[in-house]
């Protein structure tokens, strides 16, 4: 048996580290085994895919020095490798569980499916649709179509018993299939769902091992069950740990920087990067910390995979990238690698503009623009002592601006700049006295610099996002709670609230010292 392993990233956003950290292992246990290493688009979301973003995955993971043998991009005999282009593949193998009674067409509405949750709400049960439409008769789906409905195509979970497999990783795995539903299969455009596209193109690009995520094994029993329904043998699973944040909770891009590009953009070296990732959940013979990618392939053990989640610490990315620094690049060499990084003629010539009516000499450059060759900012403790803002307001500020430029897909000059006014009218707060001086500080470190949206979109993305996050922590961060009221605002078109909710909560915390420390008299 030939050993083929892939991934399988959407194309809807940022290329995310969890798809580097999920390629590194395939490749390593393809490379490993002899065997075939594969990429494939999974970009059945037509609303949020984009081409640039599917450039993004494979530029990206080029860069950590992650390399395919089949893909969109390179060929192979079992293409095409983008579901988009595998359409007519899914809808003849869903009208074979169709045919043989093991899916149906379910007719449920976007408003009676809420109406579902709500009542599983209101009776504290699991959420989920109530397959009401599961037994309908032949005669009665055909009226329903004939009248013009709109359907799904559900997959006929069993009712009872329960789903078994063994994961090479975690070892027997047992879930009743009561706690498992009824899984759209096909949208009622014609496209399918990840869980039958996925399935399927394992099967017909004779995937072997499913390396994949914790995050998915709530998916596996529907997996389990379409090959059973299918008449077809399942891969191997394999789920590997997930990737934490500081907090121990799964590494998320509202309070880190989970782009592979803003590593790539902070001075990172790729190899650094790639030993850094193989550390989360593996562990190497003699608890080595430092090796090259080779080392990894030629002595993958499955058994030496953790269990439990993996801190991605930039604590010790930081000492590892050191390490590689020193001993792996010459001294004589080491401008040469500084000098691509920052100094590229082409980037240094954009900032000109910028400063040349601001200097009254050269010395003055680096006053103004350090921030542009720093990976990483250290904020002074009165930055944020901005006149009009409490202690913490502006982290609610600088929240709703990663919101909109998120949602405008633009993080360019113009685009800040609408958002910056934006974010003043939605706080009630005076956008050059308030806001402006707040992104300064964010970006740059300092009240003072450059212009500021030329200087972001100079910056870019990744950096400019990373910054934004860390200002957000160094004014004492966002709880949940704050969060979710934040966003309901947001949403509403009026955030004034959030600011005025944030100083009763400061004067109640400022009563109740005052008060234990009468009481303590």
């Amino acid at each position: 048996m030939t050993v083929r392993v892939r991934i399988a990233p959407s194309p809807t956003g940022d290329p995310h580290v969890g798809t580097a950290y999920m390629a590194l292992f395939n490749m390593a246990f393809a490379r490993h085994h002899g065997g075939k290493f594969i990429l494939r688009i999974e970009d059945t979301d037509r609303k949020r895919s984009r081409p640039e973003y599917e450039q993004s995955i494979f530029d990206s993971l080029r860069w950590c020095g992650i390399q395919w043998d089949e893909g969109p991009d390179v060929g192979g005999a079992y293409g095409p490798y983008r579901q988009s282009e595998r359409t007519e593949i899914y809808q003849q193998y869903c009208q074979q569980l169709l045919d043989q009674g093991k899916a149906y067409k379910c007719f449920a509405t976007a408003e009676e499916l809420q109406e579902m949750r709500e009542i599983a709400t209101a009776q504290g049960e699991r959420s989920g649709y109530d397959r009401r439409y599961r037994n309908l008769s032949e005669a009665e789906v055909q009226q329903r179509i004939g009248a013009g409905q709109t359907y799904t195509v559900r997959l006929k979970v069993p009712l009872t018993g329960e789903c078994v497999y063994q994961d090479a990783i975690k070892g027997r795995i047992a879930v009743p299939w009561a706690d498992v539903d009824d899984q759209v299969l096909l949208k009622s455009d014609g496209f399918p769902t990840y869980h039958l596209a996925n399935v399927i193109d394992d099967y017909t690009m004779k995937i072997t091992h499913v390396i994949r995520g914790d995050e998915w094994m709530s998916s596996t029993p529907k997996h389990v069950y379409l090959y059973e329904a299918f008449g077809w043998e399942p891969p191997i699973f394999m789920h590997m740990p997930l990737l934490l944040g500081p907090d121990g909770k799964k590494l998320s891009k509202r309070k880190n920087p989970t782009s592979m590009f803003y590593y790539r953009d902070a001075g990172y070296l790729p190899e650094a990067f790639l030993n850094f990732l193989s550390l989360m959940g593996y562990s190497m013979p003699g608890d080595r910390e430092i090796y090259p990618l080779s080392d990894l392939v030629q002595e993958f053990d499955v058994s030496r995979v953790g269990v439990s989640g993996a801190v991605f610490d930039l604590k010790k990315l930081d000492w590892l990238n050191q390490q590689y620094i020193i001993n792996s690049v010459p001294v004589d060499q080491l401008w040469s690698r500084i000098e691509q990084w920052a100094f590229e003629p082409t980037r240094l010539q954009k900032l000109m503009p910028l400063v040349h009516t601001r200097i009254k000499h050269f010395g003055e450059f680096f006053d103004l623009c350090d921030f542009f060759f720093i990976g990483d900012l250290n904020y002074p403790p009165d930055l944020f002592h901005i006149h009009g803002l409490k202690e913490g307001q502006g982290a609610l500020l600088l929240q709703v601006v990663i919101w909109l430029l998120d949602a405008a897909e633009d993080w360019g000059s113009a685009s800040l700049h609408h958002v910056s006014k934006e974010v003043a009218k939605l706080f009630g707060v005076n956008h050059k006295k308030v806001v402006m001086p707040l992104l300064f500080a964010a970006i740059m470190g300092k009240r003072f610099g450059p212009p500021l949206f030329d200087s972001v979109e100079i910056l870019g993305k990744f950096m400019a996002r990373a910054r934004f996050l860390k200002a957000i922590e160094a004014q004492g961060g966002l709880s949940k709670r704050k969060s979710d009221h934040l966003k309901a605002a947001f949403e509403a078109g009026d955030c004034s609230s959030c600011l005025a909710e944030q100083e009763s909560g400061e004067r109640k915390s400022e009563d109740k010292n005052t008060a234990d420390s009468l009481s303590s008299s």
